[in-house]
């Protein structure tokens, strides 16, 4: 998986992960494939955050009848993210013996997380 945007499908919108939303915890319906390394890189990316953690949870689809026919879901992965709510400035000496502070660029929130379908 090359683009990030093949590794997050899309965002798991429910009532707890909308509570977990005010915590800096991001949950989004992964690639099966998708390890916990590509997840981290392709949502900091997409939304110029900076991921902390990454929690990964294997679901294995459903059976479902219609009828005589018998068909299943299909197995899917889901992501939680943890982001960093309070990016803190960088500071570090040039080769002068300057100390030079730098403002990270990274967002604290996601605020497309309710839009994307």
């Amino acid at each position: 998986m090359k683009h990030p945007e093949d590794v997050i499908i899309r965002p798991y919108i429910t009532e707890k992960s909308n509570l977990m939303a005010a915590e800096g915890k991001y949950t989004f319906i992964v690639h099966p494939n998708a390890n916990k390394t590509e997840i981290k890189k392709a949502v900091e990316k997409l939304f110029n955050v900076k991921v902390l953690k990454v929690n990964t949870v294997n679901y294995k689809g459903k059976t479902k009848r219609l009828g005589v026919h018998e068909g299943k879901r299909p197995d899917w992965k889901k992501a939680i993210v943890k982001i960093d709510t309070d990016p803190k400035p960088e500071t570090y000496l040039t080769k002068e013996g300057k100390l030079v502070t730098t403002n990270k660029k990274y967002k604290n929130t996601i605020e497309e997380f309710g839009a994307i379908q």
